[in-house]
């Protein structure tokens, strides 16, 4: 397992369904930042409690809110112009990159957050991911196994 959040992060949203699963999860309002983080604390065996659950959401939601989603919403607002327009493409993967580069930066601020947090050892995978997931969890459990399984594996 990779010792650092984002190269995890990596290795995780590459394995096969993750992507998609992650994908659905977002659509249903979580926060696959801190779904990543979560499978990197509990592939770990950070304990899992509500304290740190609330902190994690606290530093994460400003960002997420300020700077992840107003490039994500422009993103996908011009998808559909995009097809038919050259520059404009070009312009969308540009903005495809920063939001990328927002969310590593999300990661890292949750990865120095955690920093002191011990290893433990304990079996929290399945309560990090059941407290970050936000209502998600309800709505799609299988995505969230997806996820569950591949943080096992890494």
């Amino acid at each position: 397992m990779s010792s650092d959040l984002w190269n995890f992060s990596l290795t995780i949203y590459a394995l096969p369904g993750v992507q998609e699963a992650c994908l659905q999860l977002q659509d249903e309002g979580a926060n696959v930042c801190l779904l990543l983080c979560g499978a990197w604390l509990g592939q770990r065996g950070v304990r899992c409690d509500s304290q740190r659950l609330e902190q994690l959401k606290e530093l994460a939601a400003p960002w997420h809110r300020d700077v992840v989603q107003p490039l994500r919403d422009l993103r996908i607002g011009w998808r559909d112009a995009a097809r038919e327009d050259l520059e404009l493409s070009a312009l969308r993967e540009q903005v495809k990159t920063l939001e990328l580069e927002a969310e590593r930066q999300l990661l890292l601020r949750l990865q120095e957050r955690v920093r002191e947090w011990p290893e433990v050892q304990a079996k929290s995978l399945e309560d990090w991911l059941e407290g970050l997931a936000a209502g998600a969890a309800e709505r799609n459990r299988d995505a969230l196994q997806v996820l569950r399984v591949a943080a096992t594996g890494a």
